[in-house]
């Protein structure tokens, strides 16, 4: 079976038994697929599949093409699929690491390629320093260029370095997977942009500025759902992001009862409001992977389960 008749008809037994499931019939417009991350053995994958999973995303992004090919034809002979590879953080911004992160996603596009996968997830950069606290965020910028004007209302004085620090790091990311854009294009492979806790667009119009910027059907947004409860709520990120988001994480973060700041919770046991994320995925016609990072202190079949309550929008 070639790769299109493959995923056809995958999509169809997915499906059938979507709308065979009580618990998935949901009266959605769109359809979301489960998936879980790592590099699974064969034993893994056929629990994952047991639990209902269609996919995963891969963790090796370093493979040759050969070892890609290889867990390709693994993950298809159980009826499952790997729609990503993450890569993760990249040191774009320090010159000395430049040439050998960039050469690290290439190979990374490559492996994704050969297995079949149309993503590969990608930080651009990461930075500290002195910043304001997630709640005191009040973030304008230029559209043209998307350079920070403030990042708090009032005085911007004690955070001149970060804003000066985040300029650098924002140009040198654009000219980075602006070099990448043509490999992505040859290989089929969207570049996925995620700001995972790097400290960098932490308001959801700064960050689709940034993606938007390069205007590109290969450069999208990968969306977490549970690192930017503590800066805005995740159905405000969906609606900003719209038709750039590609895929998907699914998270949970529980906030502190002030509000402020959390630690990370099992899906399902934090402050994310699920019906309310489900419903502006709806909206925003996302019909991608749904892949849920982290919550490894549950069974696969909790997770699974936990997963279909979700993209059920309860």
């Amino acid at each position: 079976m070639n790769r299109r008749a493959f995923l056809a008809a995958t999509a169809a037994a997915g499906a059938s038994a979507f709308l065979a499931n009580p618990v998935l019939g949901a009266a959605w417009k769109t359809r979301i697929h489960k998936a879980l991350i790592g590099t699974p053995d064969e034993a893994t994958l056929e629990a994952w599949k047991g639990a209902g999973f269609e996919g995963y995303e891969s963790t090796d992004r370093a493979g040759p093409p050969e070892k890609a090919e290889a867990a390709r034809k693994l993950a298809e002979k159980h009826g499952m699929r790997i729609h990503s590879i993450m890569y993760g953080w990249a040191n774009f911004n320090h010159r000395e690491k430049l040439e050998a992160d960039l050469a690290g996603v290439e190979t990374a596009l490559r492996a994704a390629k050969a297995c079949g996968a149309d993503t590969v997830l990608l930080v651009p950069c990461r930075m500290d320093g002195k910043m304001p606290k997630p709640w005191q965020f009040d973030i304008r910028f230029e559209e043209a260029t998307g350079r920070l004007k403030q990042v708090v209302a009032g005085d911007n004085a004690p955070y001149a370095d970060y804003i000066a620090a985040h300029d650098r790091a924002a140009d040198a990311a654009v000219r980075a997977v602006r070099r990448l854009i043509p490999l992505a294009e040859k290989t089929g492979v969207i570049i996925a942009l995620e700001n995972v806790w790097n400290n960098m667009w932490v308001q959801p119009e700064f960050f689709r500025n940034f993606v938007a910027r390069f205007d590109s059907p290969w450069v999208r947004a990968y969306f977490d759902i549970g690192n930017h409860v503590k800066y805005a709520r995740p159905e405000k990120w969906i609606r900003t992001l719209g038709k750039l988001i590609i895929k998907c994480h699914v998270k949970d973060f529980k906030l502190n009862p002030d509000g402020h700041d959390g630690e990370f919770v099992p899906i399902r046991d934090g402050s994310v409001d699920w019906p309310g994320v489900r419903r502006a995925l709806d909206e925003i016609g996302y019909n991608g992977w749904a892949s849920i990072e982290g919550s490894e202190q549950l069974s696969v079949s909790e997770r699974g389960r936990r997963l279909d309550l979700i993209l059920a929008g309860k």
